[in-house]
């Protein structure tokens, strides 16, 4: 019988890329900004901080999302390749751990080697590389994935920040910046917590937080630098 249910945890690999870009880039653009309106009244050299910001950031997420996941996919390919190898050269030492698993989790020893000797006639690499490895389908490293979701979410979440620079001026702009992101800094961490299945209180607090504490030691390096906003 087919089993259509469907799992928070499916989400988890593009949630965390997209959660991560969004956040990555209203807080880092933000910080530039803010940072940049401390040193300088110039409105114009903050737009382009700004800008110049955003594009790298996307591009540095992308990057590092990329190489990263795609580590842990060569892991991940390296370790089936492993199984495989010791499937085809101890099949039956491969069937008494995969038994020795099940009745770790509490099956009788019985029902364990019924277990292990149905699944391995099923799909034997499947069974072993989900309950021995931990590799699943729904969990398993996707680079490119990983790789567009936090460059485009890193441009949204930038956009935030760069939009109110555009809207208003003046000496409260970097008030108004840092406000603006941190209401949107808020949302995007209920929002994801509420995808996830957590807490949405929680999730705006925490993010919230942080960004606040990276916008005012942003703020502070830049006063070192500049003179205040007039």
């Amino acid at each position: 019988m087919r089993h259509d249910e469907y799992h928070r945890t499916e989400r988890v690999g593009w949630l965390r890329a997209a959660v991560l870009g969004a956040n990555d880039g209203i807080v880092s653009t933000a910080s530039l900004v803010i940072g940049v309106a401390a040193a300088t009244g110039d409105r114009d050299a903050i737009l382009v901080a700004g800008i110049a910001g955003l594009v790298a950031g996307a591009m540095s997420m992308a990057a590092g999302e990329y190489v990263s996941v795609y580590s842990q996919a060569d892991t991940e390919h390296a370790d089936i390749e492993r199984e495989r190898k010791e499937l085809e050269e101890d099949p039956d030492g491969e069937l008494s751990e995969l038994t020795g698993i099940y009745i770790s989790r509490g099956l009788s020893p019985a029902l364990a080697k019924q277990v292990a000797d149905e699944l391995t006639a099923h799909d034997k690499l499947g069974a072993h590389a989900r309950d021995e490895l931990g590799i699943t389908e729904e969990l398993k490293a996707r680079p490119i994935q990983a790789a567009v979701f936090s460059a485009v979410s890193f441009a949204i979440g930038a956009a935030i920040p760069l939009a109110l620079v555009l809207a208003f001026a003046g000496e409260w702009l970097m008030y108004i910046v840092g406000g603006g992101s941190l209401v949107s800094l808020a949302a995007l961490g209920a929002i994801a917590a509420r995808a996830g299945g957590a807490n949405p209180v929680r999730g705006a607090v925490r993010v919230a937080f942080w960004g606040a504490v990276a916008m005012v030691v942003t703020a502070l390096v830049g006063s070192l630098f500049g003179t205040a906003v007039a």
